[in-house]
């Protein structure tokens, strides 16, 4: 198979393999790091993967053969942190305080399965109450399916912690990806430096110019 498409962050150019698709928005640095990591370590462990920006708030969805299949904006926890507060999987989302209402950073061996609505969802951590959903736009006033259409990540603070998908592209692209199985999700730190978090990055993400 020949590699014939890239997914472009600035002026560096990643190779992947024939791709069905153009990012609509290229890899971040910090992201096109990870990708260039976990593909030569095979990190992914042969399951199809997510890697999520929560500085841009924008996720992008690969096969297990690092062919991308779409990107799109989405929201994310309201307060800024990368942390899972202990006990916050147990409380109910009133009782939850506003500095713990974060989506954390970090790889997750994510799972399909269903929430206590009976509605599937992508498990990231179950434990902790944390999945990818189709975006809820049950009360008006968060303006959810707003946010996501906006040319900017600066509103997309919205949730408890899941991170809220476009329904259309949460159904064509990112179930029809894992398709009811296993996927892994790399969710980069909003602060912290990538590499404190992905620690197998190394020196490598350091010799990725930014520009």
């Amino acid at each position: 198979m020949k590699c014939i498409a890239a997914v472009v962050a600035g002026s560096l150019s990643l190779q992947v393999w024939a791709t069905p698709t153009s990012p609509t928005q290229p890899l971040s640095h910090d992201a096109a790091a990870v990708f260039e990591w976990l593909v030569r370590a095979r990190d992914n462990q042969d399951l199809p993967f997510m890697i999520i920006d929560k500085r841009r708030a924008h996720l992008w969805v690969f096969d297990r053969s690092a062919r991308l299949q779409g990107d799109a904006p989405v929201l994310l926890g309201m307060a800024h942190g990368d942390h899972t507060a202990p006990g916050v999987g147990d409380k109910e989302l009133s009782q939850i305080a506003f500095d713990d209402r974060t989506t954390p950073a970090g790889r997750f061996v994510a799972e399909a399965g269903m929430n206590a609505r009976g509605e599937d969802v992508v498990w990231i951590d179950y434990d902790s109450g944390v999945s990818m959903h189709r975006v809820i736009t049950a009360n008006a006033m968060e303006r959810r399916a707003e946010r996501l259409a906006t040319p900017t990540p600066d509103d997309n603070r919205v949730s408890f912690g899941c991170i809220n998908v476009p329904k259309v592209f949460y159904e064509a692209t990112m179930s029809a990806t894992v398709k009811g199985g296993k996927s892994v999700v790399y969710i980069l730190p909003d602060s912290l430096p990538v590499q404190s978090v992905f620690s197998h990055l190394g020196a490598a993400a350091a010799t990725i110019p930014r520009y």
